[in-house]
């Protein structure tokens, strides 16, 4: 429900970006979730890439959709946890023009009510870089 009742809702054309060394777009379960709980709640996939754990080659991806006109908002799954690989926080940090540290605290408490301190484990962030919203999940499905 909007904050406002007499608001209008208006769809968010969002990409999607799933950064993993082993999933293709046969085996993505966590980014045909977010795709699916994107559309029923009313916005637009605008762009689905796939691409490995390598921040250079997240942030060309990034810079991309933040220079398309038809993509609103970017969302990432994959690669924030904690082992050497996981380094989309890296590269969102790179591009960031200011760093949303809110949303990272509230995903880890919202984390914490279902999976307990393992949630230490998520560097969930979100950023605005040149305008673009950009938020980075991790890529469990849980």
């Amino acid at each position: 429900m909007p904050i406002d009742p007499n608001s209008v809702f208006l769809p968010v054309r969002i990409a999607v970006l799933t950064v993993s060394d082993t999933r293709g777009l046969a085996d993505d379960r966590s980014g045909d979730t977010l795709i699916a709980r994107l559309s029923e709640a009313g916005h637009v996939l605008a762009d689905r890439r796939i691409v490995r754990d390598d921040v250079d080659t997240i942030v060309a991806v990034l810079n991309g959709w933040i220079d398309d006109p038809g993509v609103d908002c970017i969302i990432t799954t994959g690669g924030t946890g904690v082992t050497g690989r996981d380094v989309t926080p890296e590269a969102v940090e790179r591009i960031a023009d200011k760093m949303i540290p809110g949303f990272g605290e509230l995903f880890r408490w919202l984390s914490f009510q279902t999976i307990g301190t393992s949630t230490v484990q998520s560097r969930a962030c979100a950023c605005v870089a040149r305008g673009t919203y950009i938020f980075a999940l991790p890529g469990s499905t849980g």
